[in-house]
């Protein structure tokens, strides 16, 4: 289970907006449907997921018909505000979507589209496990409206799997690319790297593994160690090694180099997407949380924003199945961050952005530090001329540093 949840500002009971919340009627709106069951454990996974011997009351079967619940309650709530309208992405996300059955998902789906509406060309994508999907799996979510499937491969090697403790079998990512094909969705498969014991050839096997698979989007992270996770408590115990980060930034500059390569397009630093089709492959819906317009995250534990106002749910699945059971918000907390906060996230993720960060949204006294930065080889001079701070691959590998420059 992921760790604590932010402190903030008590949530009102009925969920209410503040009346002085000033919202574009015409900024974009998302939403996000966490799913938080898991078959098992990854040692590394710091979500806020429970296997069934953790649910402790909650009903994975009564699931939808809950969640359907917030969703009723979230269009009085921007009904009640002035603030509804169509959704142009929609997330599965988890946890294990596809533990549910599809229809559960299409219905959570369908009651979300009756509730906000959907734009014409929307994206609607829905995580996966490769072991939980089949032909007649994609083609009930395809028939509902979903556009898009993204595939925990994580890794081919069986060995990375194990350190990881991925349990999916590597062969099933291969059948599930296809049949999400043969339904007609967009696919796109995640990868992790820098697990113990893998090694530089090990993670270019995967990356050409999942190249061969000829997805229109791959997301490679680097795996971070989350406290409170079993792959934290091996590494404290030296039963593992921790993470290597200069072997990190050889798999991230090799995964950048064959990517490329094979015709994919970097536009967030662990994301490409294909270049060369007749739509944009880019995760429309991250980039909504990058750009930071407004979304509703459905669930336990997510979170959501609009117009700057940010809320999160209680975590486990019970606790928000009672909330929503009683007519209640599931919303435990919320806040406002202050403009400087503001500004600090907005130059991290948008730093982050192939698209970059304009320079006019510095504070004055940080623009001059561009030219270091440039000097230093981690922003783009040409990107710069144009008005705007776009990474180098050396600036990718040290972003962190770069918004520190801009920031302090």
């Amino acid at each position: 289970m992921a760790g604590p949840l932010p402190l903030g500002d008590p949530a009102p009971p009925d969920g209410r907006l503040p009346a002085d919340l000033r919202i574009d009627p015409h900024a974009a709106f998302s939403a996000y449907l966490h799913v938080p069951f898991c078959r098992v454990r990854c040692g590394y996974c710091d979500f806020n997921t429970y296997t069934a011997s953790e649910l402790r009351g909650a009903r994975q079967d009564a699931y939808a018909d809950t969640l359907i619940r917030e969703i009723d309650l979230a269009r009085a709530v921007l009904d009640e505000a002035g603030a509804l309208r169509p959704m142009d992405t929609v997330f599965f996300g988890g946890g294990t979507p596809t533990l549910l059955p599809a229809g559960d998902l299409a219905r959570m789906l369908g009651a979300a589209v009756d509730a906000f509406g959907i734009a014409g060309d929307a994206e609607v994508t829905v995580e996966a496990n490769p072991d939980t999907v089949t032909p007649e799996v994609v083609a009930e979510l395809a028939a509902a409206g979903v556009t898009r499937m993204s595939i925990g491969m994580q890794s081919s090697v069986p060995h990375v799997l194990a350190a990881l403790d991925r349990t999916h079998r590597p062969e099933n990512v291969r059948t599930a690319v296809r049949w999400a094909r043969e339904a007609g969705l967009a696919v796109s498969v995640d990868l992790i790297y820098g697990a113990p014991g893998e090694s530089l050839d090990d993670w270019r096997a995967s990356l050409e593994t999942a190249i061969r698979l000829e997805p229109d989007h791959i997301s490679a992270y680097a795996l971070i160690i989350e406290d409170g996770t079993k792959l934290a408590r091996q590494i404290r115990r030296g039963e593992v090694p921790a993470p290597d980060d200069d072997l990190q930034a050889d798999m991230y500059e090799l995964a950048d180099e064959l990517l490329a390569g094979d015709g994919f397009d970097w536009y967030e630093v662990s994301n490409w997407a294909r270049r060369g089709t007749d739509r944009d492959q880019r995760s429309r819906h991250n980039m909504a949380y990058w750009r930071g317009t407004d979304w509703w995250g459905f669930g336990p534990g997510a979170h959501s924003h609009v117009a700057g106002l940010r809320w999160w749910n209680v975590k486990h699945p019970a606790a928000y199945a009672q909330r929503l059971a009683a007519g209640e918000s599931p919303a435990a907390g919320t806040e406002r961050p202050d403009p400087d906060a503001a500004n600090l996230e907005r130059i991290l993720l948008r730093t982050r952005m192939a698209e970059g960060l304009p320079v006019d949204r510095l504070e004055p006294d940080a623009r001059p530090r561009v030219a270091g930065l440039i000097a230093d080889g981690l922003v783009d001079p040409v990107a710069a001329l144009r008005g705007t701070v776009v990474l180098t691959l050396r600036g990718r590998l040290l972003a962190d540093a770069v918004v520190r420059t801009l920031t302090d």
